[in-house]
């Protein structure tokens, strides 16, 4: 059975757990989140001063961490389509070089080609049409640029993959419900749509297909999480 992933039911889900979302992100994953988006900004590094754009933003923290690595000298931009989050995510900044806006990954309000580097953490199994929304990222990169994807995949040693599967379908979603009540059972709707979603190869093949060249992947964690990266194709010399 497939997961509904339609727009309202996600922004309503992420809407009602915004309250909780940060201290839930940071409880389940022992912390290990931090690393992961560390890990992001050094291995997808800016470059020059072009501005930089995080999609599905949530509450703002991969934003953060690129507008920390950039001590405040590339514009960045956060965006996400649930209000909810980004009023969470204007209360951390106090930066006039990152701005957060409200906007649909799949219909990003930007022109072509203007951001060195575009980013989503943890977002991109939550867009309906993952190709469509890759497809914007890529669009709105400029010719050279980075595409990063960080996102929750399975790990591949058995015995590791074993505890991991079991600590995530069952333990997880009861804490989560515990902690963050909502009416949508999102700590259900995680274990259900890491495990639909693709990883490794898949994921960087349905990359390669949306136009990025060059892509790779980084297990972190034991595979818990991935980082993918790709490089949108220069433009052709006229």
């Amino acid at each position: 059975m497939n997961v509904d992933k339609t727009g309202s039911r996600v922004q309503q889900m992420f809407g009602e757990i915004a309250p909780r979302y940060d201290f839930m992100n940071h409880f389940l994953s022992g912390g290990v989140d931090y690393y992961w988006r560390w890990r992001t900004v050094r291995k997808v590094a800016p470059a020059g001063e072009a501005p930089i754009l995080d999609v599905c933003t949530g509450t703002g923290d991969l934003a953060l961490s690129y507008l920390k690595k950039t001590r405040g000298k590339n514009r960045v931009v956060g965006a996400d389509f649930t209000h909810e989050m980004l009023q969470l995510a204007l209360t951390k900044n106090d930066s006039d070089a990152l701005t957060f806006l409200e906007a649909d990954t799949q219909e990003l309000p930007f022109s072509d080609n203007q951001f060195q580097i575009v980013s989503v953490a943890f977002g991109l199994r939550n867009v309906s049409d993952t190709r469509r929304g890759l497809k914007e990222m890529i669009r709105v990169c400029q010719p050279g640029g980075q595409v990063a994807v960080l996102e929750f995949s399975i790990p591949t040693n058995p015995l590791f993959r074993a505890c991991y599967q079991f600590y995530f379908k069952h333990i997880l979603p009861r804490m989560g419900q515990l902690l963050a009540r909502n009416q949508q059972s999102a700590y259900n709707y995680l274990p259900e749509s890491v495990s639909e979603f693709p990883y490794g190869k898949a994921l960087a093949d349905i990359m390669d297909e949306c136009g990025l060249e060059g892509t790779r992947w980084y297990p972190l964690t034991f595979g818990i999480a991935t980082l993918y990266t790709g490089v949108k194709p220069a433009a052709p010399a006229s």
